[in-house]
């Protein structure tokens, strides 16, 4: 079975993270996300992807490749203009072999058991098969309410308070068989959620729900895409660290220099070649990139540090995201879910809170900044 991955979105939410940078390809634990995302899919056997991009869809092409460096086939697919969920895989539809196939939301970070999913779609001999995930606060939601037999009702968009009748999810992974895409207009804008599953319904079709309790998070927002790694972390959801353990919960690249009088309790990620220098003080729930320096005297927490980043001495970062080769001086704050753009340099003592967000590129001159 192929899968599709739609991956064309420009990611606005998270800006500044995403203005150089595709959203699938911004870092989980230090390797990009569709990385993970793609070696989740070949550990089901799924090794046939086709990738849909829009938003500088060169960046994957530079890092994938063909896929052969990590044992699978990618087929690259770029929309001139976004097509939305289900016009992107028409766009693809001549790559599907006239089989059913998957598709998913390249931001989702889940655990959803897909060799399960692939074989309740065959039981039920279903036309389309949606993964659904249970939420406390299904408000802000589409809900999709199903019967005894799993089978799909309605379709509900972002429903008011007294049309709920669920806490079911769409959880934007799905089996489709190929003659549904012959409702799909080609060349236009259409959606899954809005377009082709309320129709498929209507026409009679078979769509059922399946039902699933793994672990699920759309990475969506910068909070979310911080709490998918305090959750990896903490060892809410089954991950491969990619580096060594040196001491418990605390993973290090190769070349990183460090003592243990750097690190805290765990959980810790350092990457390769990043160096701690003495005095210096990683806290918990902390993922630090590749080619870093943290100087003396700092000490980062609860934060994501992209790779080539620099850290003064006597800094505070807490909380916070830095994005790739930031520059920062001498007694800097940086707390409350800031984040901070590619290739920014902030000198010396700023403080930057209450969720502060510094363009890509940007210079913060010394004692600028007090928010």
């Amino acid at each position: 079975m192929k899968a599709v991955i739609l991956a064309g979105g420009k990611g606005t939410r998270m800006r500044p993270l995403t203005y150089l940078n595709p959203k699938p390809m911004l870092p989980l634990i230090n390797k990009p996300f569709m990385e993970n995302f793609i070696l989740w899919l070949k550990g089901y056997g799924l090794k046939e992807i086709i990738l849909s991009t829009c938003f500088l869809p060169d960046v994957f092409k530079d890092y994938f490749g063909d896929g052969g460096k990590i044992d699978v086939k990618l087929t690259y697919i770029t929309e001139a203009e976004p097509l939305g969920t289900c016009g992107a895989v028409k766009n693809v539809e001549k790559y599907l072999d006239n089989k059913a196939f998957m598709v998913f939301n390249g931001d989702i970070l889940t655990s959803l058991n897909l060799k399960n999913m692939i074989a309740f779609h065959k039981a039920k001999k279903a036309d389309i098969s949606i993964a659904l995930t249970p939420v406390e606060d299904p408000t802000a939601y589409g809900l999709v309410p199903i019967d005894k037999d799993s089978k799909v009702k309605e379709f509900l968009e972002k429903p008011s308070f007294d049309e709920i009748n669920t806490n079911l999810i769409n959880a934007g992974t799905y089996i489709i068989e190929p003659h549904l895409l012959g409702h799909v207009p080609p060349n236009e804008n259409y959606s899954f959620e809005r377009g082709l599953f309320p129709k498929a319904l209507k026409l009679g079709y078979k769509i059922y729900g399946f039902v699933s309790n793994a672990y699920w998070l759309d990475v969506g927002t910068p909070e979310k895409y911080l709490t998918a790694h305090i959750d990896i972390l903490d060892r809410k959801i089954n991950f491969k660290f990619p580096y060594k353990k040196v001491l418990p919960n605390i993973y290090v690249g190769e070349g990183a220099k460090f003592s243990k009088e750097n690190l805290a309790m765990g959980p810790i990620v350092i990457g390769e070649k990043t160096v701690l220098e003495k005095d210096s003080r990683i806290l918990p729930l902390t993922v630090i990139g590749n080619n870093c320096i943290i100087s003396g005297g700092s000490s980062i927490s609860e934060s994501i540090i992209f790779d080539g980043c620099h850290i003064g001495k006597n800094c505070i970062i807490r909380n916070s995201i830095l994005s790739k080769n930031v520059k920062v001086g001498d007694n800097v704050k940086i707390e409350d879910m800031s984040i901070i753009g590619d290739n920014t340099t902030i000198e010396h003592n700023n403080i930057l809170k209450n969720g502060i967000k510094i363009n890509v590129d940007s210079l913060i001159a010394e004692e600028q900044i007090t928010f």
